[in-house]
């Protein structure tokens, strides 16, 4: 049986197109006592609350007519983010050679959060160029969370 999210990403997908977006992730995970089916949108230039709305609507009648979640949850849908998590071989891709912060499961040199430029991913393992010109290879086991750093 797939997954919850499988199944949310599969009805999204052409739904996310139409609207002139792209679809870049799906979660469902319950929060607080409740369920939350969470589908993450990119575009060109941003997404816009307009752009959030569109989907929504479409996507929340394809979800109660395919029924693919027993019981009751929330539909939110809204941009990836600025700081977006990479969790796809294809976000990785996208955004090789941009600075990215990496959290840690276990500290490396006293350090659980790592930021530098990303040299490089393949099956989990990144490598990113730090400060200064050193790199760092750090297998995927050790990886907890790689997103697009922000500066201000």
């Amino acid at each position: 049986m797939p997954k919850v999210t499988e199944v949310a990403a599969q009805l999204a997908a052409p739904i996310v197109g139409q609207c002139g977006c792209t679809l870049w992730d799906v979660e469902y995970v319950k929060e607080a006592g409740e369920w939350y089916l969470r589908v993450y949108i990119d575009k060109e230039g941003g997404v816009s609350i307009n752009d959030c709305e569109a989907v929504s609507r479409p996507l929340s009648d394809a979800l109660d007519e395919a029924d693919p979640i027993e019981g009751s949850y929330t539909l939110e849908v809204s941009s990836a983010g600025a700081d977006r998590a990479l969790k796809k071989p294809e976000h990785f891709q996208r955004y090789l050679g941009e600075q990215v912060d990496v959290r840690l499961y276990r500290a490396r040199e006293g350090r659980k959060e790592l930021t530098g430029a990303l040299k490089s991913y393949d099956g989990g393992d990144v490598v990113l160029e730090l400060p200064g010109g050193a790199e760092a290879a750090l297998e995927k086991k050790d990886v907890a969370q790689v997103r697009l750093h922000v500066s201000f």
